[in-house]
């Protein structure tokens, strides 16, 4: 695990973004993805919110809400990053539109408008010097039941012995 992935160990939620955010709304805040900082111009497209219903590969029933914050990385006008208090009025201006929910999964989704969008989950902010950082690391596809699996193994491990797994993984 390399230390992007250390910083982000799991996702956060839109609650705990704007949380964080109200310490210091006048703090830039900067998105930093692929290792560079997103251009001082970024602009916050579109925010959507949705409830998801599915069913895994092991025939497993999932639900969740999400929230999906578009960022288009651009430079324009010689402008500064956005303070963190204007990304927070800007999920309050949709919320009086959409539903929000604050426990919500949080996904940013990025281009540049040349490049495909790119999805992407979020580290806590942090102050890093005068400005909040968010550390975002593309999101994976991954096997839900294999992901319960080897969470079971490891806490089974470091308990009272093997856990008995019910889920089957890609039946």
């Amino acid at each position: 695990m390399n230390a992007i992935d250390k910083a982000v160990s799991s996702d956060i939620t839109l609650g705990q973004l704007l949380e964080r955010l109200a310490a210091a709304p006048d703090a830039p805040l900067v998105f930093v993805y692929d290792g560079q900082p997103v251009k001082a111009g970024y602009h916050v497209t579109e925010v959507k919110a949705g409830a998801f219903s599915a069913l895994d590969c092991g025939a497993n029933p999932e639900a969740w809400s999400e929230m999906f914050v578009q960022l288009w990385d651009i430079d324009e006008d010689g402008r500064s990053h956005m303070p963190a208090g204007k990304f927070s009025a800007i999920i309050r201006k949709v919320s009086d539109h959409v539903r929000l929910d604050p426990a919500a999964k949080l996904t940013f989704e990025i281009s540049d408008g040349n490049r495909p969008m790119a999805l992407y989950c979020a580290s806590s902010p942090h102050l890093a010097g005068d400005r909040f950082e968010v550390v975002l690391v593309a999101r994976p596809s991954s096997c839900k039941p294999r992901d319960r699996w080897l969470v079971e193994k490891a806490t089974a491990g470091s308990c009272c012995g093997p856990a008995a797994s019910t889920s089957k993984c890609c039946a």
